[in-house]
């Protein structure tokens, strides 16, 4: 058995702007377990939000990851793995999701029924708009069409009502807004009654994760859902959401692995919230690995593999705007699509 990984750089079609950043490409790692014939596929897509960054990632994989000569279960390998991964939520999200797909490779399974759900009628996507200069949005609006949900970045100074009538100039697709903690309460206050007239679904994180207070009182009056994002990081945070939010956000690259993703969804069930699965910009095998939980959630927003030029990964199709998982690979049921350099 070996682990190796090697770095790559997506980047993006158009700059991706959020209430705190814009990006016009973000470094990757993926990670390759093999064991004979068999290599399990992982992404890392780490976030400065979270402290985390690829060079952060590479300094612990340089260091050297050991892995056993001998194993004699998908648990016994990822507890030998996981203490040597730093608490890097990216990372240890990445070598989880490597060692489930050389796991279900090896069953001759995909990986969804390892889980035991069924691959059936699979959510619709949202496709993100993220914030950006007003003159790009037609551009974004026409390659969203693969998607009939879109997902609205606001946050920003002046322009969010802007962003969303020159939407509506174009499309009465069901809308989602992120403000990413980018709202102060006078602010939110006014922007979710204004939004309830818009055919908005519901708010994601309208402040910073420490304003729970005014996030509680938000929730109290507003006509509009809301969900948790940067505060709904592992299943350790979710009791304490429980007057405060009416769904969670569930992302691998945030809770750190499949493992407690699945957690996290049987807790939220437990607690009444509503469920989204959402994604940082990944290619598809981290994208294709978080759609194998699609079937358990209410709301999914895995479009971060639409948003990127060169994806070197195939994986998760959208057809008709739902996610499609093919029924007979087996693991992720991914490809690699493009020979380069480091990509195995």
């Amino acid at each position: 058995m070996k682990l190796s990984f090697s770095k790559n750089r997506i980047n993006l079609i158009h700059s991706f702007g959020i209430s705190r950043s814009s990006n016009d490409y973000y470094d990757i790692i993926y990670i390759y377990i093999m064991d004979g014939d068999f290599i399990g596929r992982g992404e890392a897509a780490p976030s400065k939000r979270y402290g985390e960054s690829s060079e952060l990632i590479l300094s612990v994989l340089e260091s050297g990851i050991q892995v056993p000569e001998n194993y004699q279960s998908r648990e016994h390998l990822w507890d030998f793995l996981k203490p040597q991964l730093r608490k890097i939520s990216s990372l240890e999200a990445a070598v989880n999701i490597a060692v489930w797909d050389l796991s279900t490779q090896k069953q001759n399974i995909p990986l969804y029924k390892a889980f035991g759900f069924e691959n059936r009628t699979l959510p619709k996507t949202s496709y993100t708009i993220s914030i950006g200069k007003l003159d790009e949005l037609d551009s974004k609006l026409e390659e969203s069409k693969k998607c009939s949900i879109l997902k609205v970045k606001l946050g920003t100074p002046h322009n969010d009502k802007e962003i969303i009538r020159q939407i509506r100039r174009r499309t009465d697709n069901l809308i989602r807004i992120d403000a990413n903690e980018g709202w102060d309460y006078k602010t939110a206050k006014k922007m979710v009654f204004w939004l309830a007239d818009q055919n908005v679904e519901f708010i994601e994180q309208p402040f910073p994760a420490l304003n729970l207070e005014e996030t509680k009182k938000l929730r109290s009056m507003s006509p509009l859902p809301l969900v948790a994002d940067e505060n709904s990081v592992t299943s350790n945070d979710l009791d304490a959401l429980r007057e405060v939010f009416d769904g969670i956000n569930i992302k691998l690259m945030k809770c750190g692995s499949l493992d407690e993703a699945l957690k996290m969804i049987q807790l939220a069930k437990k607690l009444d919230f509503k469920i989204m699965l959402g994604c940082m910009v990944e290619s598809s095998v981290g994208i294709t690995a978080a759609a194998h939980l699609s079937s358990q959630c209410d709301y999914v927003d895995l479009d971060g593999n639409l948003l990127i030029k060169d994806d070197p990964y195939s994986g998760v199709k959208i057809d008709s705007g739902r996610l499609k998982l093919s029924s007979i690979k087996t693991g992720l049921g991914i490809d690699l699509k493009t020979k380069k350099l480091g990509l195995l």
